[in-house]
């Protein structure tokens, strides 16, 4: 093995790390220690396998499994990258990053690896091992023919360069979207300037101006900043009287990262030649129908057609509802001669919004304080799963004071830990939400008296922050989101995988992933569920019955134009990683295509959201941005399930609660989705309850 001294590793906690990471600890002077040490194992168990070329599960899969201690500390260092970023912490992730490639395509490129893992699948052992273990060995094959196993000589060599370079560009991608979104700030010291802005933005605002050295600011005098974070773009946006402010925020917001030092573009163009350049040296036609022979989707032209049937389905209550807000907007004097901007949209939509439905969202946030809604979904759980959601906030240390810590169980049994991040913290967290695995479900990693090692599980949102005494008070789109990303949550929590591999989401097609997330937004606007979230955060008070009726008839305002913008999304994303042909156009040129073709309200020629779309220039969801359609097409179904049993029946819903959490929750990775999905609902998915209840069917 190679010499690493004992003394430095013993008191350096991102080295071998417990289930429940020492994050209070944790400082980026442990990170290269720690990971070279990891590295340098690492290397040496690889050479070690090699020599004896094992092919039993036991022999192979399992002692990969149990000597996986780098990704561990590499993925915390990951996630403090999303949550606690630092100049210092990106010096050294970027450091390690090439070694950390380097390493996986090590493993990846093993043939030795590869002739093991075949000879396991083709051998007697085989149809003894679970479905689990059978799914996994599966994958592992793929990985690895994937991970260019097959290529030789300088192919090897190039595609191996190319993966370094990718992990690179993609994590400068991410920084510079974070140093783009600090970077601007609008500064309004006029009454005038924030007129129209409701109280919880003109408070978050002078927040931020004393956070900027305005130590004076106020609420009611100021001043005031505005930023491209999202709890203070949006709303801007939505109320805000001044329409020229309203387009610089706007176009800021469109223009991020397309010029200067965080200028995306000119990675935008790398990162595209690169994946189809890997994607050729593998025998792909393009990177799009690589990344598909991994997905749920039987092919591009499949995931592309069910995008074009929902845009053509969209396309005339799109149209109508922009000539709907267009006529809005001129009845309450909206003259300007161009029509309606970009920078109106969110404006007049609020407009409409509130005299269609009597709701102002902002006025809602009071019913919706962040504690009062976790008990409400807590609740929600326990009614449907059987299962609770206990408060354990300093059982674990955390990366931030405001992570809050949590202990699931069921009948008092500890069935999983989580780790919950809610505010946004613009100066080191990255923008958006998420949920992340920390540990998965393992009984091999089990501890004398165990049966597994039970899933830890991180969950990050960016909603408004406390304001003094104030809780954080929330959005309705705040609500969904937490609904959503506690869905992914539960997806990892309530696994009854006994492989790592296969454990919660681990091991489940991309396209498949978002079944459980979008499933549990369709309970916020379920009424009585509603009713247990919706509790002013003074008085205790229940939101009003109307007010309620009104918010759940709400829920299909603008689907049309809604649909079409993430089938937008998704039909550029597809086209950039199939037929996109950079001799012939850019893929600005391709953005502005695929809007005109599918929006309502064509997206402005100034308009380079891509140098700011993480999911699939820095994240997971390249060539697979569909998968929000696709498995919205399951979660709908699977929620018709709860309709047709009866939602008012509590015995109803926990019985096919039960049945979901059996199924879609507790099998995971180890089988192929389809098969899970129709274990639940007794057929194939089909898209109609989707569209029934946007009101496009």
């Amino acid at each position: 093995m190679t010499d690493i001294s004992a003394t430095d590793l013993t008191t350096n906690p991102l080295y071998r790390l417990a289930d429940h990471p020492p994050f209070a600890q944790i400082t980026v002077a442990h990170a290269e220690p720690a990971i070279r040490a990891l590295l340098a194992e690492s290397r040496d168990e690889l050479a070690a396998i090699e020599a004896d070329a094992p092919t039993t599960w036991a022999g192979l899969m399992d002692r990969l499994d149990r000597n996986d201690w780098l990704s561990k500390s590499w993925g915390v260092l990951a996630h403090l990258m999303g949550v606690r970023n630092s100049d210092d912490l990106r010096d050294v992730y970027q450091v390690l990053q090439p070694e950390i490639v380097e390493i996986g395509n090590a493993y990846g490129q093993s043939r030795v690896l590869y002739d093991c893992y075949c000879a396991i699948r083709d051998g007697e052992e085989f149809a003894g091992l679970c479905s689990a273990q059978k799914r996994i060995l599966e994958a592992a094959i793929q990985s690895a023919e994937l991970a260019g196993v097959a290529l030789e000589g300088d192919a090897r060599d190039r595609f191996g360069e190319i993966a370094k370079r990718l992990a690179e560009l993609s994590t400068n991608f991410s920084n510079h979207v974070l140093d783009a979104t600090k970077a601007f700030a609008l500064e309004l010291t006029d009454l005038d300037d924030v007129d129209g802005l409701p109280a919880s933005l003109r408070s978050l605002a002078a927040n931020t101006a004393k956070s900027r050295g305005h130590e004076t600011a106020s609420a009611e005098m100021g001043p005031w900043v505005i930023t491209l974070d999202f709890p203070s773009f949006g709303p801007f946006l939505q109320h805000s009287t001044r329409r020229e402010l309203r387009e610089e925020v706007y176009k800021a917001y469109i223009q991020r990262c397309s010029d200067g030092e965080f200028d995306n573009r000119p990675l935008v163009d790398e990162i595209l030649a690169l994946r189809a350049e890997q994607a050729a040296l593998l025998g792909f036609a393009n990177f799009a129908e690589k990344s598909l022979s991994q997905k749920m989707a039987p092919s591009v032209e499949a995931a592309e057609s069910l995008l074009v049937e929902l845009r053509d389905t969209s396309k005339l209550a799109g149209q109508n509802e922009l000539d709907e807000l267009a006529a809005f907007a001129a009845e309450k004097g909206f003259d300007a001669p161009e029509g309606l901007a970009h920078w109106d949209m969110g404006f007049w939509t609020e407009r409409l919004r509130e005299e269609k439905y009597d709701i102002e969202q902002e006025a809602l946030r009071p019913f919706f304080p962040l504690p009062s809604v976790l008990a409400g979904l807590f609740e929600l759980v326990e009614q449907i799963f059987g299962v609770t959601v206990c408060q354990a906030d300093g059982e674990a240390e955390v990366w931030n004071d405001d992570v809050r810590f949590f202990r699931i169980e069921d009948g008092g049994k500890l069935l999983a830990t989580l780790y919950f991040d809610p505010y946004s913290r613009p100066a080191d967290k990255r923008d958006g939400a998420w949920v992340n695995l920390c540990t998965a479900r393992s009984k091999l990693h089990a501890t004398d008296g165990e049966a597994a090692r039970l899933p830890v599980t991180y969950m990050v949102c960016n909603q408004s922050p406390p304001d003094g005494e104030k809780p954080s008070l929330m959005t309705f789109g705040e609500v969904l989101t937490l609904f959503h990303e506690f869905g992914h949550a539960l997806h990892n929590m309530l696994t009854e995988v006994d492989y790592s591999g296969a454990a919660g989401f681990c091991n489940v097609e991309w396209d498949a992933v978002e079944l459980p997330s979008q499933f549990m937004e369709n309970f916020c606007t379920h009424k009585p569920t509603l009713a247990k979230l919706a509790k002013h955060y003074e008085s205790g008070e229940t939101l009003d019955e109307a007010i309620m009726d009104r918010l759940i008839a709400a829920r299909t305002y603008r689907a049309g134009s809604n649909f079409l913008r993430q089938v937008y999304f998704g039909l550029t994303d597809l086209e950039l990683h199939s037929r996109f042909d950079p001799a012939t156009e850019t893929p600005h040129d391709v953005q502005m295509r695929i809007g005109a073709e599918t929006l309502s309200l064509a997206p402005l020629e100034a308009d380079w959201f891509l140098c700011g779309f993480q999911h699939i220039f820095a994240g997971g969801y390249c060539a697979g941005y569909y998968s929000y359609k696709w498995a919205e097409v399951l979660s709908a179904d699977a929620f018709e399930a709860f309709e047709e049993a009866g939602l008012d029946d509590p015995a109803a819903v926990a019985d096919t609660g039960r049945r979901f959490r059996r199924t879609v929750l507790a099998k995971g990775g180890s089988e192929p989705p389809m098969d899970i999905f129709k274990q639940f609902r007794g057929r194939e998915p089909k898209p109609d309850a989707l569209l029934r209840h946007n009101n496009l069917k």
